[in-house]
């Protein structure tokens, strides 16, 4: 589990909570922040729209991503490296076709798919075509699902927005009774308080922490393509490493240790 988006979540939820329960009222007050009316109206009506932006399977895979989002991605360039260069190692004393039994304990698939097509003599252009399409398209497939949540981002304030114009007019249109006044502008609104919420509290975190997870799975991936490659060409491993190493942060470099390539 990420615990850091749950901290977030959760911590969110104290925030609003704590602000509410910090008056007079105390705990009695959350009464007043719960409306069905004005749930329906943000949460439907900024779902409503962004059906209508999406495809039937967009959407699904939209809302199976909250799942991901709640996941810590195993998505290390550091040990990938590592793995790259026990590969180079292995290739340099044994040959190329020696890593087809390597890669059958290898779980990645991606990295597993580009060894399969150098130990099958691929020409190295058309190991790298192949590659970077997949490439291209896992993140064409992953803005699609951060699209999803970008969307309800920007519905969910102006629905709650809408959400208080309703209120208003109705309000308006009875302004002959002066004690709903009060009562009615506070359910007003509440629609642009569940907008904000639906926007800065929910979906642009997931968003925000989907896309972290794509940057890091797409650097992880053109590692793998970068080290598939050195290894055809006969690289030496070191080399390879000091390559790979490239991608990498000062402090990640220090987690891959000191000439892991032989000579």
């Amino acid at each position: 589990m990420d615990l850091a988006t749950i901290a977030g979540f959760v911590i969110g939820v104290v925030m609003v909570v704590f602000g509410i329960i910090n008056g007079e009222a105390g705990v009695a007050a959350i009464n007043s922040f719960i409306d069905t009316s004005s749930v329906i109206i943000t949460i439907g009506g900024s779902l409503s729209g962004v059906i209508a932006c999406n495809k039937i399977p967009d959407i699904i895979n939209g809302a199976k991503s909250l799942t991901l989002i709640l996941k810590d991605p195993n998505n290390d360039p550091s040990q990938v490296i590592k793995t790259v260069i026990e590969l180079s190692n292995t290739a340099r004393k044994e040959g190329l076709l020696a890593l087809e039994e390597a890669a059958s304990g290898i779980e990645d698939e991606f990295l597993k798919k580009g060894i399969m097509l150098v130990v099958d003599g691929t020409d190295p252009d058309l190991v790298r075509g192949i590659l970077e399409t997949d490439l291209v398209c896992v993140e064409s497939r992953h803005k699609k699902v951060i699209g999803f949540w970008d969307k309800w981002a920007e519905l969910g304030p102006a629905w709650g927005m809408i959400g208080t114009l309703i209120g208003l007019v109705n309000m308006l249109g009875n302004l002959t009774d002066v004690d709903t006044i009060g009562p009615n502008m506070a359910v007003a609104l509440l629609t642009t308080l569940y907008g904000s919420l639906i926007a800065n509290w929910l979906c642009n975190p997931s968003s925000s922490k989907l896309k972290v997870n794509n940057d890091s799975e797409i650097q992880m991936k053109e590692v793998t393509i970068e080290g598939l490659l050195s290894i055809q060409a006969g690289e030496n491993p070191r080399v390879i490493e000091e390559k790979l190493k490239s991608f990498l942060s000062p402090e990640a470099r220090s987690s891959i240790s000191e000439g892991g390539g032989d000579e």
